[in-house]
């Protein structure tokens, strides 16, 4: 056994030797050390030696000599002397340094005699008294050892205070009225008595802890003495008030009998692993469930260094107020900026609504003014191109037989024109990549709003379409076929003879073809929408729901082609319009249709003529396939742009945007591929057919590996691009925050390779520059000029455990390579509760002690530790803003939309209220 000394002093007394006195807790808690060596630590007593028992005392007692004995614990439970000290009579302190009687380490009890002093007598009565006082210290040694007691006002413990809650606040309203009505419900069949079963569902925990909320159960039924698997209100309402304590020993307790299953106050290594597999499900962490026998066995090692076989409470305590914390401790004046932020971000009414107007507009117009003069620019095109029209059919002798339908119908035309022209620019991707790499016109044009304006152009179309289409139906026409015949003379060289009936006008060329492209685009803008393209709308008829999906939007997008067709044959058949050169419809849509067109041959083109080689397949858990190919000669891209691929095995028309997660320097090309959709589902499919089970050491469910000399039949795979992307930009940017929600942290995976790539390769050419001389030359580094980053903050947030394993292998060299800490990891599993619930403790502390041990994250896999639950994003942006004041900060997210408003006003929050500017960027496909 292991035998722990304080530094323990033992103060003077009024008669006799004083008892040893020990410290308080939170000094003990200081000074212990844990050492497996002996060690001697000198104890100092001192008193009167001669006590007398009687009641009366002469004035000779008064008078009797005391000295100061001080002796040194040795290892073997023997006491050593170090020196007897004669204290003075009369006060006078020279005399008592003149008087020293050195003993040092003579044992006592031996027979040996004590050296010659000036005061031998004192020596004598000196050592006869101490002997009965070690006989004290020795029977108060061999008493059992206190337990051992934590200073739990240390900051690295204060976190850990907070933990053990058994009902979080995801678990709904948490209050013992609320308990009370689900057990009314619950027990409303069962005369009032709940079951283990549904124990958990009526104190308010998730459906998917059940065998949590049975353990519990079991536990608060052992303590209240509670016979079988039912209780009464009563009952209940008793372990509620021990559930929903706050203090942190109840927690403690309740915690460690849950684990104690037989109740014998000590746990054993199949209790702790049964308790692991059970918080491991609870948190969906299947991996660890797994792994319980070998988490199990890291505990017991420890906790239980003596190898007893079982851990007692103590144990339990010590590992979760002294486990390693990841809280970021500040200095007092950080926290002040904290405090002094956050009451600066706290919204502020203002009274007067006309400042609030102007403030509220200030701030939209600061936010967005490339989209509003933009936007500003597109609108005054239309309504100048409308009044145009207008004005000129005004004129007209077609004004007279119509009126304003004519002019309204015409003015809706010519924007139009103008519009099915405009809306292919937005989706010639090859232009804009170019526009934003080549040219500084990115300052001014929101590149990354293409697909946004594509979409407002849209509604600029079908709000030009209703009106040219009603006001011609429903106006126009039934003008000129009740028109009397003088009033309809001036039409006749236009139309004929005078119309008596509709079929007139939709049996000729401009009738059908208007009627067939209102047909068509009304099927194109129909599937595109969001419920119809994402394939949200579950509930309909077998047959329908063939319309939905990226496969339906993405074949009746290309009605366009005939639409197109249509148009052009529709604006040479015009009723009012003779003269060649004024049918304008084919001059408005020549350069665009052939930029388009040429950017689709160029697709075409440049995918057939650089053919890539598949190396290697990995399927991963949550559905997403991984494909490392050859890189093309010539191929050169940014981190954060996409490319296109085509499977001729699914379909050999769809091209299917994906973000390249692997970084320019490397020397492969890869892409991760979640199943969402139709065409993604037969892309998994047709790979998983020459995939097998990896080998021991290999990640993914399936593998497929032609580095290994393997030859296997891959499908067939064409690429384009690459394509310019939000998250390319990131260089100009010294402070980054890259979010990446699910397969969303594809962009930034390849993001982080480039940022520790490209600080490596300015190191490099630091390092040749001063060897050639030529360092501070003021010449600037060719290849890495435009490189800025010098602190990246990376968010991955995912629902599963299984998704680490996409990019561990990328995590793990990042962090390798990241020798200056350039980039701060931060992997949040939602799946897990939030730290401090008690279901998630003992992962939190198998996470603290392998990661402290062997250097892995037991949730992700990698060197990353992982966070619990989801991230406070304004508590992000704070501290970023903290850390980085006055500072221009690039924000990338990728991911679902619900996100992206947040972000988005968190950014907007801080830009406005603090010095730090955000600039946020949505990764758009």
């Amino acid at each position: 056994m292991k035998e722990t000394a304080p530094d323990d002093h033992i103060g003077a007394a009024s008669a006799g030797v004083a008892p040893p006195q020990y410290h308080s807790d939170t000094e003990l808690a200081g000074t212990e050390e844990m050492s497996g060596a002996g060690y001697s630590s000198p104890l100092s007593l001192s008193g009167t030696l001669n006590k007398r028992t009687g009641s009366k005392r002469s004035n000779n007692d008064e008078q009797e000599p005391n000295v100061e004995v001080t002796l040194d614990l040795l290892d073997d439970d023997s006491v050593a002397v170090r020196s007897v000290k004669p204290l003075p009579r009369g006060g006078d302190e020279d005399e008592h340094h003149h008087n020293t009687v050195d003993d040092s380490l003579t044992l006592l009890g031996d027979s040996k005699a004590a050296e010659k002093s000036n005061d031998q007598s004192f020596v004598r009565t000196a050592s006869i008294r101490i002997k009965k006082e070690l006989k004290k210290l020795a029977s108060f040694s061999k008493q059992p050892q206190q337990r051992r007691r934590f200073d739990r006002m240390q900051s690295a413990a204060a976190p850990a205070l907070k933990g053990l809650k058994f009902i979080s606040k995801t678990d709904g309203n948490a209050e013992w009225p609320a308990v009370e009505k689900r057990f009314d419900k619950l027990t409303g069949s069962t005369n009032g008595m709940l079951t283990r079963a549904a124990f958990g569902e009526c104190i308010g925990m998730n459906k998917d802890c059940k065998e949590f909320a049975g353990k519990l159960f079991d536990a608060l039924a052992r303590k209240h003495g509670i016979k079988g698997d039912s209780i009464n209100k009563e009952e209940l309402k008793e372990m509620w008030g021990q559930v929903s304590e706050q203090g942190f020993n109840s927690r403690l307790q309740i915690f460690f009998d849950m684990v104690d299953k037989d109740g014998d106050g000590r746990i054993t290594v199949e209790e702790v692993k049964e308790i692991i597999s059970f918080s491991a499900s609870a948190n969906k962490l299947s991996n660890i469930q797994k792994q319980a026998d070998e988490y199990a066995a890291l505990i017991m090692e420890e906790l239980d260094p003596d190898n007893l076989g079982y851990i007692m409470i103590e144990s339990l305590e010590m590992l979760l107020l002294y486990g390693p914390q990841e809280t970021v401790v500040r200095g007092k004046e950080s926290r002040n900026l904290s405090k002094m932020m956050s009451q600066k971000l706290k919204p502020v009414r203002e009274d007067n609504p006309l400042r609030r107007w102007y403030r509220s507009t200030n701030y939209f117009l600061e936010d967005n003014w490339q989209r509003v003069w933009v936007m500003a620019l597109w609108i005054g095109i239309m309504a100048g191109l409308f009044a145009y029209k207008y004005v000129q059919y005004k004129n007209r002798a077609a004004y007279q037989v119509m009126g304003h339908c004519v002019s309204m119908a015409k003015g809706a035309a010519e924007t139009l024109k103008f519009n099915m022209a405009l809306i292919l620019l937005p989706v010639c991707r090859n232009t804009i990549t170019l526009l934003r790499n080549k040219t500084k016109l990115g300052v001014a044009i929101p590149f990354d709003d293409n697909l946004n304006f594509h979409k407002v152009i849209a509604i600029g179309i079908s709000v030009g379409v209703g009106i040219h289409s009603i006001y011609h139906l429903a106006c126009d026409f039934p003008r000129l076929i009740k028109a009397d015949g003088d009033k309809y003379a001036p039409m006749k060289q236009f139309f004929g003879e005078q119309p008596s009936n509709y079929s007139f006008f939709l049996k000729s060329v401009e009738g059908v073809t208007g009627i067939i492209m209102v047909v068509l685009m009304t099927i194109a803008f129909t599937l595109a929408a969001p419920c119809f393209r994402r394939g949200r709308l579950k509930n309909l008829p077998q047959p329908l729901k063939r319309l939905t999906g990226f496969n339906a939007f993405w074949y009746s997008h290309h009605l366009f082609v005939i639409v197109y067709t249509l148009l052009i044959v529709h604006g040479e058949y015009l009723y009012l319009t003779k003269e060649w050169y004024k049918k304008t419809t084919w001059m408005y849509l020549a350069v665009p249709l052939l930029l388009y067109g040429g950017e689709r041959l160029v697709r075409a083109f440049r995918s057939s003529i650089k053919p890539v080689k598949i190396v290697k397949v990995a399927l991963y858990p949550g559905n997403v396939l991984a494909l490392h190919m050859s890189k093309p000669q010539g191929f050169r891209y940014h981190s954060g742009q996409y490319m296109f691929i085509n499977c001729a095995a699914v379909s050999p028309f769809e091209w299917h945007p994906f973000s390249i997660t692997s970084a320019p320097g490397d020397d492969h090309l890869s892409v991760h591929i979640r199943t969402l959709g139709d065409w993604t589902q037969q892309l998994k499919t047709v790979f998983s057919q020459v995939c097998q089970p990896p080998p021991s050491g290999k990640s993914g469910l399936l593998r497929a590996d032609c580095v290994q000399g393997n030859d296997l039949n891959f499908p067939r795979v064409l690429i384009d691009g690459p394509y310019g992307a939000p998250a390319q930009d990131y260089k100009k940017y010294e402070v980054v925050l890259l979010v990446g929600l699910g397969i969303g942290a594809t962009p930034m995976i390849s993001i982080l390779k480039d940022i520790v790539n490209n600080i490596k390769a300015i190191e490099e050419e630091s390092e040749n520059a001063l060897e050639s001389g030529t360092a501070g030359s003021g010449a600037p580094v060719s290849l890495h000029g435009n490189f800025k980053t010098k602190r990246a903050y990376f968010y991955w947030v995912t629902r599963e455990q299984g998704s680490f394993d996409w990019f561990k292998g990328a995590m793990n060299e990042v962090a390798e390579l990241d020798h200056n800490r350039v980039i701060e990891f931060h992997n949040y599993c939602t799946s897990v509760y939030e730290e401090g619930d008690a279901r998630s403790a003992l992962i939190a502390m198998l996470q603290s002690l392998n990661h402290a041990k062997n250097g892995v994250d037991i949730v992700s896999g990698t060197r990353v530790k992982s966070h619990f639950a989801k991230p406070n994003w304004r508590e992000v942006y704070k501290r970023i803003a903290l850390d980085h004041t006055n500072a221009k900060v690039g924000v990338f997210y990728c991911g679902p939309p619900a996100l992206t408003e947040e972000l988005r006003q968190l950014a907007l929050d801080f830009n406005h209220k603090t010095s730090t500017r955000f600039e946020f960027h949505k990764e758009n496909f």
